[in-house]
């Protein structure tokens, strides 16, 4: 053991490779740039989709919230919405708490 030990320090270093340093690189451009395209621009895509969907909310849509609510807006100010989700029971939420709309949903009978 201590024989292969010193045969593995005696060895002179080797040079170091005179080839393009952006080849040395190019796996993980090639990783950051998958990611990128399968990965962070959908995300961002569905996001924006999502705040258009917040702003453009009217009285009537129904919507379902993160809670898992289902209701209809019944009003709607610049940051909440007022969703009513039973005959005379209204909650005001925040636009960020509302996910969807019922329009997307399968009903199942």
């Amino acid at each position: 053991m201590n024989n292969l030990l010193n045969v593995f320090l005696s060895l002179p270093p080797q040079a170091a490779e005179g080839g393009n340093p952006l080849l040395n690189f190019a796996p993980f451009i090639l990783i950051i740039v998958v990611f990128y395209f399968f990965m962070i621009r959908p995300q961002m895509k569905r996001q924006k989709e999502l705040r258009k969907y917040r702003e453009a909310l009217k009285k009537g849509d129904k919507v379902i919230t993160t809670g898992g609510i289902y209701g209809k807006v019944s009003e709607v100010k610049d940051t909440y919405v007022v969703v009513e989700i039973a005959d005379n029971v209204k909650v005001k939420m925040d636009k960020s708490a509302i996910v969807m709309d019922m329009t997307d949903v399968t009903t199942n009978k």
